[in-house]
């Protein structure tokens, strides 16, 4: 049959498949402009090609080591899709990439970003990747490139899951490890901005489905509503890590996420524990009335919940004052929150609040 004749009703598309190939490509184009502000000077392509290119100026290192990661928002997004609010969300997946890689000592050269959903009509694709700028400008990191995938039926209308990929550097005799710690040495806490990206699925369980809280409601512990409350951005400690790591003893660096603080032995040498004194910080009062409501004991909120400290540091003693005073004069909270203790055996957990 020729085409002349060919009935209309055969004609089908990839839209009518739900996928809009032009939408896709008005989305990169607006997104262009937007993007285009995190370059750094190493950055060699526009975006749209099949790969960045990135020029990695070597001759800044004496000895140069790339740090790679990768994560994702997590659960929260359920609470962002409830709220209808989507400028935020972006700044939380760079966060738990490039946080990953400056407890390193690493500094964040560049992102990508891997958004998936049943179609672009039914998400603001745009105000997520304002978040993605936003965060990527804040930690001096270029966002260059990613993929959006359209997948009908995988994903119900405005919803949507994002994925992050950082890439770094640091000088081989500069990466932060944990070789020189040492019973004695001092864990310096840094306060969260909320529940950063960890704990979600506990925390809508308590508040929404246990207590039936409305996201739109006045919470008076927190001075907003629950929902602005829990769509708190994670914070970027990049600035604040880069400006002590140079000239500070430094002698390892864990990021508190899923986990809580469980995170902490990840950067203790064999025969260490973290020794952390409950009370040594106010903990915020989104987890004091999470433990409430859903009357969790202490050592779950603290395996599951940042419980206001996002980082934790460890340093000899003797410099804890000047870590801490640098910390504050970048803008961050510090306290001193435990020291790092002998395991005696097996059996001694690696991490104890007292």
């Amino acid at each position: 049959m020729s085409d002349s004749t060919e009935s209309p009703r055969l004609r089908t598309t990839y839209r009518d498949a739900g996928v809009d190939i032009d939408a896709g490509d008005r989305f990169v184009q607006d997104i262009k402009p937007l993007v285009k502000g995190t370059h750094r000077p190493e950055v060699m392509s526009g975006l749209g090609g099949f790969g960045a290119l990135f020029r990695f100026n070597a001759s800044k290192y004496e000895n140069p080591v790339l740090v790679s990661t990768t994560d994702g928002v997590g659960t929260k997004l359920k609470v962002a899709f409830a709220m209808d609010k989507h400028d935020t969300i972006g700044i939380d997946l760079v966060a738990m990439n490039v946080n990953d890689l400056i407890v390193q000592g690493a500094e964040p050269l560049f992102f990508l970003d891997y958004l998936a959903c049943g179609s672009l009509k039914t998400i603001q694709p745009v105000k997520i990747v304002e978040g993605i700028v936003a965060g990527c400008k804040e930690a001096n990191c270029a966002l260059v490139g990613g993929e959006t995938a359209e997948m009908p039926g995988m994903y119900t209308d405005g919803e949507y899951d994002l994925a992050g990929f950082a890439v770094g550097a640091v000088d081989r005799d500069r990466i932060i490890d944990h070789s020189q710690v040492k019973k004695g040495h001092v864990l310096i806490g840094v306060s969260s901005s909320g529940l950063h990206s960890n704990g979600y699925s506990l925390a809508r369980k308590v508040f929404l489905q246990d207590h039936g809280l409305q996201l739109d409601k006045r919470v008076d512990e927190f001075g907003r509503t629950l929902g602005e409350q829990l769509l708190e951005p994670t914070r970027i400690y990049v600035r604040a890590l880069q400006s002590i790591v140079k000239d500070l003893p430094i002698h390892a660096v864990a990021h508190i996420t899923g986990g809580g603080i469980e995170n902490i032995p990840r950067v203790l040498p064999a025969g260490t524990r973290a020794v952390i004194q409950h009370g040594s910080w106010e903990w915020p009062p989104v987890f004091q009335l999470l433990q409430k409501l859903g009357r969790i004991d202490r050592a779950e909120m603290y395996r599951t919940f940042n419980c206001g400290i996002g980082l934790v540091i460890i340093v000899p003693e003797i410099d804890v004052e000047t870590v801490v005073s640098r910390l504050r004069g970048a803008g961050e909270t510090a306290f001193v929150i435990g020291r790092v203790e002998e395991q005696k055996g097996d059996a001694d957990p690696r991490v104890a609040v007292v």
